[in-house]
């Protein structure tokens, strides 16, 4: 899966003990904070003096996960964080492929000296790095990660606290293993996660069972007052204004996964979630079959991602960007009129 040269050369960069830093991507989900707890694990198994970055804070219910409460937020801690990366030989960018995937934090990244390490399964990986560990068919980082760890020849190194961490990167990253998962690998290393002592049935629970009454009226009132239905496009949007956020007291964390309802629908090949926050439009794009939100994606909205989940913005306002994305979506009418078949 991975150069032999890149592995050897990093094996060499990490024979002694080193002071690394680990680098998440904005707004943080399940499969950058699992990737990156996993490594500090593992790395600090290794002797080495590891300290987890996030450009922002990350949803409440991945704080169970052991040793989160290590990372440093940029957002909170500026000088801390630009503490930790002037002290660091190495910097390890996980579940993204470029620095400005980090936000506020890329200027700071992209300032260090030391050695540059990527491990990710998006698309196109920019030339800022000095090792790539990229790989994109397959379901996660957090299976990158571990593909990582054996290839160190440091399978054994794996315990409870990195199975819990990567089982979680694998879980979210696959929507509850419902795409990006057809690979009998993933399910090969699930097995293995699991015979080291992760729950999977808690680990499920502790992600997904854990709604605030805001964050499940929120999804009631996207549902009910925010769905559009464009069937001749067989597209699906929800869209929440800055307004809609403040009414149910929005927190980090409560729209994860509410463009996959849009999905849920007969006939709907493209679910779109729209969200008005920091004077642009997020914009979540999930799809089935081979239609590309990547492609949609990177040519119209200033994103990217993977083939079936991608992400973009805009800075038009909600109406005109709702406009723009039905303007566009004409273009791909005919490849958005399929059925899926056995």
């Amino acid at each position: 899966m991975f150069d032999s040269h890149e592995i050897e050369a990093v094996k060499q960069l990490l024979t002694n003990p080193r002071k690394v830093v680990l680098a998440s991507h904005k707004n943080p989900d399940g499969d950058t904070i699992g990737a990156a707890l996993a490594m500090m694990h593992y790395l600090r198994q290794k002797g080495h003096e590891v300290i987890p970055l996030v450009p922002n804070d990350y949803p409440a219910y991945y704080r169970w996960l052991p040793g989160a409460e290590d990372f440093i937020v940029f957002d909170r801690d500026v000088k801390k964080l630009r503490a930790a990366l002037a002290d660091a030989e190495v910097l390890f960018c996980l579940d993204f492929n470029s620095l400005d995937r980090t936000g506020n934090m890329a200027p700071d990244l992209e300032k260090f000296s030391g050695k540059k390490v990527v491990i990710d399964h998006h698309l196109e990986p920019s030339d800022e790095f000095d090792h790539y560990f990229s790989v994109t068919d397959v379901s996660s980082a957090g299976e990158l990660v571990y593909e990582f760890i054996v290839a160190m020849d440091d399978a054994d190194r794996i315990d409870k606290n990195i199975a819990l961490a990567l089982y979680t990167c694998i879980m979210t990253d696959t929507g509850s293993f419902s795409y990006n998962c057809n690979h009998p690998r993933t399910y090969h290393i699930v097995a293995d996660l699991i015979e080291r002592g992760v729950d999977a049935a808690l680990v499920h629970k502790l992600v997904y069972d854990t709604f605030t009454e805001n964050r499940l009226r929120l999804l009631g009132y996207a549902l009910s007052n925010r769905l559009l239905v464009w069937k001749d496009l067989h597209t699906a949007v929800i869209y929440l204004t800055k307004e809609d956020l403040k009414r149910y007291d929005y927190q980090v964390g409560d729209t994860e996964g509410l463009v996959n309802y849009g999905l849920s629908m007969q006939d709907i090949n493209l679910a779109v979630l729209l969200t008005e926050k920091d004077n642009q439009i997020r914009m979540s794009f999930r799809s089935k079959g081979d239609f590309s939100v990547n492609r949609l994606a990177r040519d119209f909205f200033a994103g990217g991602g993977h083939k079936n989940a991608s992400g973009g913005t805009s800075r038009i306002g909600m109406q005109n960007t709702l406009d723009k994305l039905k303007e566009v979506l004409q273009y791909f009418k005919d490849e958005l009129d399929y059925t899926l078949t056995l």
